[in-house]
């Protein structure tokens, strides 16, 4: 389990470095505002395009073999940026590629790593060890930034992105001794080879069209209504979060005394996060469910009080209670779908959860300086508080929601056999 979380956060470390790394680097030699979104854009397109295909090699394939491939494609790729930033300085059809390459990695990454956690833990281990990644992987996004900068202050560009890909070789490496237990066999199931991250080397799935397991991937979604509620409300605060990133700074330097007052309101919210991530891995719920839908509307809390104008005292506490409830969601909801679908199809369905949340920040980020413009900044942040608030407490209106969940089919699902009796009761419990 140490061995995942140091790798998970390894690699959470060297993403958050690569966006600074570049930006820096092109605002550093006065290249072209244009050639740096072209250059973000380049690694942002094809990991929204892969995603869904992401997916259907995450259930394909070993999911450790998975990560292990998009780990040192990853460092591959930067260790490109890093010769090329230090050769031929900011050379754009090159940096650009490179980002492309790298964003197609962290799309066949990331439906995997929820796989292996699955794989690897089960019962209360399991919402212990997701509330940990959750942690430790937003120390490292909180830190990237300023890591970036003061690499690049005192090594260079080149050198950050060579201890970007170190990272990335690093977090490889822990995958070498990750260990976990091995998967029973599974009724009806004669094939019955397996590798150490629990998913089965199944030659039928395998010669299955590719095709059609998307398919079946996106039908095997829509089986579960809870989780579609729960995706569109976490895509709406997504998009909403974009909106009080673009639009909080600006009311603070104007109303609360410039910058110090929004550092001050982010670093709130750090606090209020890390603390609901503490406290969701402690947390014993019957119905899970229910805690994610009132920790992801409490987002809500932040944008109704910079719409009402609220003093710097309000607009901090507010945003520090919405920050814990979203520490609160990650760890239940990660460990909640883990339990609910079934294995083989984890990665397919965990993949559509993973696409809309990437995609609506940029969309709240490139919507909201626009409707300010036009409408003025209090009707864009209340119309966020009504939609993020609404579209999560309808969610409990789903009778799956508010009911303790069955446990999934155990024909369909990969039984740790030192833990099959831990994982009925935990799906029984919700």
């Amino acid at each position: 389990m140490r061995r995942l979380v140091l790798g998970r956060t390894a690699a959470a470390l060297a993403t958050a470095l690569i966006p600074t790394t570049l930006t820096l680097a092109v605002v550093h030699t006065g290249t072209a505002s244009g050639s740096l979104g072209a250059i973000l854009a380049a690694e942002f397109v094809p990991m929204l395009l892969l995603l869904p295909l992401a997916g259907v090699f995450a259930d394909r394939f070993p999911a450790r073999r998975v990560i292990l491939t998009a780990d040192l494609t990853r460092a591959a790729a930067q260790g490109g940026i890093g010769a090329t930033l230090l050769t031929a300085g900011v050379n754009v059809p090159a940096l650009a590629a490179l980002a492309a390459v790298t964003g197609g990695a962290v799309a066949f990454g990331t439906p995997a790593v929820r796989t292996l956690v699955s794989a690897t833990v089960s019962g209360p281990q399991r919402q212990r060890l997701n509330a940990r990644l959750s942690v430790w992987q937003g120390l490292a996004q909180f830190a990237g930034p300023g890591i970036a900068g003061t690499l690049m202050l005192g090594i260079g560009a080149g050198w950050s992105s060579l201890l970007t890909a170190a990272l990335f070789v690093g977090s490889a490496l822990t995958l070498g001794g990750l260990t976990s237990p091995t998967p029973v066999a599974v009724a009806g199931d004669n094939d019955n080879d397996s590798d150490s991250d629990g998913a089965r080397d199944n030659s039928d799935a395998r010669r299955a069209p590719f095709l059609h397991d998307l398919r079946a991937g996106w039908a095997e979604t829509r089986r579960h209504p809870w989780f579609i509620a729960n995706v569109i409300g976490h895509g709406i605060w997504n998009m909403t979060a974009g909106v009080l990133l673009t639009l909080g700074p600006v009311i603070m330097m104007r109303h609360h005394g410039g910058g110090t007052a929004w550092v001050i309101t982010l670093q709130s919210g750090t606090v209020g996060l890390l603390a609901g991530v503490w406290t969701a891995g402690r947390l014993r719920l019957r119905r899970p469910l229910i805690a994610v839908a009132l920790g992801a509307s409490a987002y809500a809390l932040p944008l109704a009080a910079l719409a009402a104008g609220a003093p710097l005292p309000v607009l901090l506490a507010s945003y520090t209670a919405g920050m814990f409830g979203l520490g609160i969601l990650d760890p239940l909801w990660e460990t909640t779908i883990q339990q609910r679908i079934p294995a083989e199809a984890l990665g397919r369905v965990g993949s559509f959860d993973t696409l809309i949340s990437f995609a609506a920040r940029p969309l709240g980020l490139a919507l909201a300086a626009p409707a300010a413009t036009a409408l003025g900044m209090t009707l864009p942040l209340a119309v966020s508080a009504v939609l993020v608030g609404g579209a999560n407490l309808a969610v409990l209106a789903i009778p799956a929601v508010r009911e303790q969940p069955e446990p999934e089919d155990p024909v369909h699902a990969l039984a740790l056999p030192a833990a099959a009796e831990a994982v009925g009761a935990a799906g029984a419990a919700g």
